[in-house]
């Protein structure tokens, strides 16, 4: 294990950092993590069905350009929010960038699978992205823009994610899908340049020593999760390897917390993500997460579906792509209304509103709207319940947790999100393979309408988790706003104080 020393906070003119770049500015190019995070996680997705044939391998080989990915984020992102809190979240925010910038560009000149796979793994440190931004903003920016930028940050991954479809369609249509993984690469570039030049590095940073052992345990454990949750319906909910993981993963998971609660540096610190108001709130995380990819997963089935389903548009999937816009724009401009909510009514009140608004969204899909217009009316709305979700669980997370452990329950928080994608992707999986239509190919009507109410079921549930979790205690600052240490504690999460309680 090695050991990070304790450095007292830094002026940013005297560290090597930018001085003191304006907070919209940092705002900006830190949210725009965000929209490159979601572009590398939806850019192999309308391309699976033809890199069998691109590629020349099976279709279940080529399903692990999407399973790499996943499990190598949800490695790497704990790891990277503890390497953040010891030694600078700027810094650790740059070699995650780097790493996607050299996975991309791998991706780009593969010429086969296997090095393309490697890329995807190395993609997989973007998931860390997001949580090294959110909290980097914690410690950067002035109290009252915390909350809009946190919320702008966490509604770019909605807005990525709506317009990496039309984007992935228009390139895979008229030119060498390889331009994909170029363009990322030279945004993974742009990004470092943009964050050299315009972000601060974090005062805070507490030091300590890195938990090697409990990062690989932790990481063995959510592999096993993932792997299983992410490979059931292709390899059988009872076969030998899901099985396997399954008990692998329940009974290394008791050692490993075994471990932690004994470590005097822990990699995640369980005794702090026990407490009711983190562990409730990752909890509605799964659920949130469930519920909002379940409109991203089928919304474009729905419109690419044939005319004679009784259900489906009968559209391209460029115009499918493109009726996710207002979806994701919609996810960016309530990403301010949210931040002035939670100012004035507190996190938690936000994040009701936002899996009520999920939960309906989701319900009113089950009920198969019949035209494009309704559609795109119901995806706004869930997309607006997305970004009021999103924007306000990072910023309960960061009230409820000490500003050294910052990254790391970010980065936990970061891993709820991605299961509940992943259980979402794989119960839509087995659902729409379940029901299917006469021809037993294309899914049935009921099949949409099921999935949709488990999503809108899920925003619900959330719903009531939220309201009974209870509200974290203050926890103490380290330093002051402007990230010199020593001075008075400075408000968490961007609000008022007679809204922290």
């Amino acid at each position: 294990m090695f050991r990070a020393r304790t450095r007292p906070a830094q002026d940013p003119a005297t560290s090597g950092s930018p001085p003191g770049a304006r907070p919209t500015v940092a705002i900006v190019v830190l949210a725009a993590g965000g929209v490159l995070v979601s572009l590398l996680q939806t850019v192999v997705v309308p391309l699976l069905p033809r890199f069998p044939e691109l590629l020349s391998v099976s279709p279940s080989t080529a399903s692990w350009l999407i399973t790499a990915n996943l499990v190598a984020g949800a490695v790497s992102a704990p790891v990277l929010g503890r390497l953040g809190d010891m030694f600078g979240k700027r810094r650790m925010l740059l070699v995650a960038l780097g790493l996607v910038g050299v996975g991309s560009l791998l991706g780009a000149l593969a010429p086969g699978i296997g090095l393309l796979l490697v890329g995807r793994v190395l993609q997989g440190a973007a998931f860390g992205v997001i949580a090294l931004g959110m909290s980097l903003m914690r410690d950067i920016l002035p109290p009252e823009r915390v909350g809009f930028g946190v919320g702008l940050m966490s509604s770019s991954l909605g807005f990525g994610g709506a317009i990496g479809l039309p984007i992935t369609g228009v390139v895979a249509q008229f030119t060498d899908w390889r331009w994909l993984f170029a363009g990322a690469a030279a945004l993974a570039l742009l990004q470092i340049v943009l964050v050299l030049r315009l972000v601060a590095e974090s005062g805070q940073r507490p030091g300590g020593r890195f938990d090697a052992v409990g990062a690989i345990g932790i990481g063995a454990v959510l592999v096993a999760v993932l792997l299983a949750v992410s490979k059931g319906n292709e390899w059988g909910w009872t076969s030998p390897q899901v099985i396997g993981l399954t008990l692998a993963a329940l009974l290394l998971a008791p050692v490993i917390g075994w471990y932690e609660l004994r470590s005097p540096a822990p990699l995640i610190d369980l005794r702090v993500s026990a407490r009711p108001a983190v562990l409730l709130t990752n909890t509605a995380t799964v659920l949130v997460g469930f519920s909002m990819f379940a409109g991203f997963v089928l919304i474009t089935q729905l419109l690419q579906a044939p005319l004679d389903t009784g259900y489906g548009f009968g559209q391209s999937l460029v115009v499918a792509g493109l009726v996710l816009l207002p979806m994701g724009g919609s996810m960016v401009l309530f990403s301010s209304a949210s931040a002035r909510l939670s100012r004035r009514r507190g996190p938690r009140t936000t994040l009701v509103l936002g899996t009520l608004l999920l939960g309906a969204g989701n319900l009113a899909f089950a009920t198969l709207p019949g035209t494009v217009w309704l559609l795109v009316l119901v995806s706004i709305v869930t997309a607006i319940g997305a970004s009021l979700a999103y924007s306000s669980i990072p910023l309960l997370i960061m009230r409820a947790v000490p500003e050294s452990e910052t990254a790391a329950a970010n980065s936990l928080n970061t891993l709820a999100r991605q299961l509940g994608t992943s259980a979402c992707t794989a119960f839509v999986t087995a659902v729409t393979t379940a029901f299917v239509l006469d021809d037993g190919i294309l899914p049935a009507g009921i099949a949409y309408t099921i999935a949709f109410a488990g999503a809108g079921a899920a925003g619900l549930v959330a719903t009531l988790l939220v309201a009974l979790t209870p509200a974290p205690a203050p926890q103490p600052a380290q330093g002051t706003g402007d990230g010199t240490a020593g001075g008075p504690a400075r408000p968490t999460t961007g609000e008022p104080a007679a809204c922290r309680h």
